[in-house]
């Protein structure tokens, strides 16, 4: 509704009134779609954290697998839930999650950039200037399991 309709339809009201009432409307109509978003946002984050929990151990998989898996349209957004995984309870196996060329990308987000690849080779995968070898291989895609 535009400020100009709504004015001519609060006639008798003074003009302050009107305008503290559209701001509210505005700000109403601003902070609901913000309001789901936040709360549906922990139901996106536990569903990234539940399929990544499920990577088997020696394999690897992409952020975009993960959001394909997940419908979430962006491999970003798998990123980002990865980036908050620190504040989750419990160990989440963020380092088996790689790009889709099989690089490391993600290692700079971890305390130490070395703990990714320490990780991987620790579970057996060959890692060689930040790539995991025989990628093809080792990917594993979240429908061999959850579904």
């Amino acid at each position: 509704m535009k400020f100009i309709e709504f004015i001519k339809l609060m006639k008798p009201i003074s003009l302050y009134c009107k305008i503290i009432a559209y701001c509210q409307l505005l700000i109403a109509y601003c902070l609901l779609p913000i309001a789901y978003c936040l709360l549906s946002m922990g139901h996106y984050l536990e569903d990234v954290y539940e399929v990544v929990r499920n990577i088997p151990r020696g394999r690897v998989t992409t952020y975009g697998a993960i959001a394909d898996f997940l419908a979430l349209g962006s491999a970003r957004m798998v990123g980002f839930a990865l980036r908050q995984s620190s504040i989750m309870d419990g160990p989440i196996p963020a380092h088996r999650v790689v790009n889709r060329a099989g690089h490391l990308t993600g290692r700079l987000h971890f305390p130490d950039p070395s703990y990714m690849q320490r990780a991987l080779e620790k579970e057996g995968v060959v890692i060689k200037d930040h790539s995991v070898q025989d990628f093809k291989k080792l990917f594993w895609h979240p429908a061999e399991n959850l579904l």
